[in-house]
């Protein structure tokens, strides 16, 4: 067997190991999405038993904005749609456009993330604070946890924008890329049904 027979063999080896190693990645990715479902449903469910426990204070219909809150919702949609096309930029291997439109999408989630942070503290100057009642210590737990998840993305979002402008789309960090799509989806489907059940429904 000649020198350039084994060789391609080896660099067609290498590759099967690389797309291995990260169909296992993404599959590990699902298993944690699974156990953060639970997270989030445990906390839909907290919030619905406290829903009414208003200890005399407010109820969603009196502190929710929802006009507000949609502008948030845009800016989430927004960002899934954004992400979407640096997948489409991936597939078609061009770095540039992958980084332009992971940056976009960065840029939508933290208008997001500044939205949220203003709500929280015009809620708590107001005296509407986790401590007043039992439905406001559910709303700040279940929005927080889906915030932070998204500012955890956006760290992530950010890190994996560099890593790209280094190293190009290596098989790594095309791996990375899907394993972070699918985590930004997954914190878009939980946002409806927070602005859905929290927001659309306590505001009636």
């Amino acid at each position: 067997m000649s020198t350039e027979t084994l060789t391609k063999h080896h660099d067609a080896h290498a590759e099967h190991g690389h797309h291995d190693a990260g169909a296992n990645k993404v599959f590990g990715f699902w298993i944690y999405l699974m156990s953060d479902c639970i997270i989030f449903a445990t906390l839909f469910a907290t919030f619905g038993v406290m829903v009414n426990s208003t200890a005399g204070g407010p109820a969603g219909k009196d502190i929710f904005e929802l006009p507000f809150v949609l502008g948030e919702t845009a800016l989430l949609l927004l960002s899934s749609i954004t992400y979407g096309f640096a997948v489409i930029s991936m597939n078609k291997g061009s770095k540039g456009s992958v980084i332009s439109w992971l940056m976009l999408t960065f840029l939508f989630g933290a208008g997001f993330i500044a939205m949220e942070i203003y709500e929280f503290h015009h809620l708590i100057m107001e005296g509407f604070g986790p401590q007043r009642s039992g439905f406001l210590s559910a709303f700040f737990t279940l929005v927080g946890t889906h915030g932070l998840h998204v500012t955890s993305g956006l760290i992530w979002m950010a890190v994996l924008m560099y890593q790209v402008s280094k190293r190009g789309l290596t098989p790594t960090n095309r791996t990375r890329i899907l394993c972070l799509s699918l985590f930004w989806h997954f914190l878009d489907v939980v946002w409806i049904c927070v602005f859905t059940i929290v927001y659309l429904m306590g505001a009636m």
